[in-house]
Parts: C-alpha cells; sequence; structure tokens
C-alpha cells in the first residue's frame, strides 16, 4: 500500500517555494529601507514580492529604482525603466559601477555561468550587493530557463571575497517542508555598514539540518502507518 505524502505533492511544491519566498521578504523588509541611492533589482520581471507588493517599496529611501531582465518567460516587461541585462554575457560598459545597491532574488541558479553572472552582478554596484539565492529546493524548470545550482553561505563568502567584497549581513529561514534560502549582503566598504546592520552570520553545520531530520520523522511514520495497515 502506497503511504501519500502529509498534504499533495502540488501543494508541497507549493509550499516549498512560497515559505522561503515569505521568509526572504521579511528579512528584506528589515534591511532594504537602510539603502539610499539608486538601487536595481536584477532578472526582476515584474519587480513583484509575490505577496501583492512591489520590491521598489521596500528601498524606500531610494533616490532612484531600476529593474533589468532578459528575454523568455519571466523576462523583458517592456517597462520604460527596464534595463535590457543577460547575465551570462559581458557587462555593457555603461553598467559598470551604475548603481550604489545591485538586488537580486533567485536568479543565479538557472545559470549555468554562474561565476560571470555573480561578477556582473558585483561590477554593477558602487557599494552594495544584496543576493537571495535557494540552499535547498525542489528543482523548477521551464520553457526558457533550467536548474542547476543551488548555495550554501562558504560559496557566497568566496565568491564576494573573490569580487573584492565582503560579506557584512546573512540570514537564512528555518522552514518545515519548504524550501531553504539564503540572503546575504555584501559591501566594497565592509566598515561603512558596521553599527547599521545588525551583525548576522547564518550557522553552517546545522543549516538544513532540520529538513533531513523532518523528513527522517515522516519516513518512520509512513512505515509504521503501512506495517499497521497492512496488520489489520
Amino acid at each position: 500500500m502506497r503511504i501519500e505524502w502529509p498534504f499533495g505533492r502540488s501543494a508541497y511544491r507549493r509550499r516549498a517555494f512560497r515559505q522561503p519566498r515569505i521568509w526572504s521578504n521579511r528579512v528584506l523588509s528589515t534591511i532594504a529601507p537602510l539603502f539610499t541611492g539608486s538601487v536595481i533589482n536584477v532578472s526582476a520581471w515584474r519587480d513583484e514580492d509575490k505577496e501583492g507588493g512591489r520590491y521598489s517599496d521596500y528601498f524606500s529611501n531610494a533616490s532612484g529604482y531600476s529593474i533589468s531582465n532578459y528575454t523568455g518567460d519571466c523576462g523583458a516587461t517592456g517597462r520604460q525603466d527596464e534595463v535590457a541585462l543577460d547575465l551570462s554575457e559581458d557587462l555593457p560598459q555603461n553598467l559598470h559601477r551604475a548603481f550604489d545597491v545591485v538586488f537580486n532574488h533567485t536568479t543565479l541558479e538557472h545559470i549555468f555561468d554562474v561565476r560571470k553572472a555573480f561578477a556582473n552582478l558585483c561590477e554593477m554596484s558602487r557599494d552594495v550587493v544584496i543576493v537571495v539565492v535557494p540552499f535547498m529546493q525542489p528543482s523548477h524548470i521551464k520553457s526558457s530557463y533550467e536548474d542547476y545550482w543551488r548555495f550554501t553561505p562558504q560559496a557566497l563568502r568566496r565568491m564576494f571575497t573573490e569580487q573584492g567584497m565582503q560579506v557584512v549581513f546573512e540570514s537564512s529561514n528555518h522552514p518545515t517542508h519548504a524550501g531553504v534560502y539564503v540572503l546575504a549582503v555584501a559591501a566594497r566598504d565592509p566598515d561603512k555598514w558596521r553599527g547599521k546592520l545588525r551583525p548576522s552570520r547564518v550557522c553552517d553545520h546545522d543549516l538544513g539540518c532540520h529538513v533531513f531530520q523532518t523528513a527522517h520523522l515522516w519516513r518512520r511514520m509512513r512505515n509504521w502507518l503501512t506495517r499497521h495497515r497492512q496488520g489489520s
């Protein structure tokens, strides 16, 4: 006898993506007002936070706000303030150090040449880069993009260091039956942000452990239910 998931697979997938998105929105909403100057949301699609809001509203003290997109699903929207950008190609000269804050939410996992894409994000920024990336989540693929990578906090720190930046804030969620995201903020001048951003660092050894603990408990419960039903 087959025992199903604690809730349906489609509901599980929705929860797997929605819960970490809500978490990252909460964290971002507390730190985004700290940033001033020009902000760009890279690969933003329509700039929606998937809770009915827009990320431009999070950066309430920005002097300017732009979005960038590429073609395909969740791509170019035709907005006047939209910048055409393919992160896997050489960065256009006019975008080098063009923004004070570069923000990118869950795009890097879909770009095979992730090092080039990451370098482009950093090269666009005069000051700060904010990224949200998956540490653990189900694979998701569409006609115009695939799914290649997952990121540890250690990887992000190393990648930022290679670009001459230092992580000044990082956080991660610890959900049940949902994906795990890492949010990291890196700066060219970390001293500038001391005292402004509350120091936070992800515990590398514990990240993701709760997922396996929960899965182990579910397997034990499923096996017990199977034996119970077979014996009845």
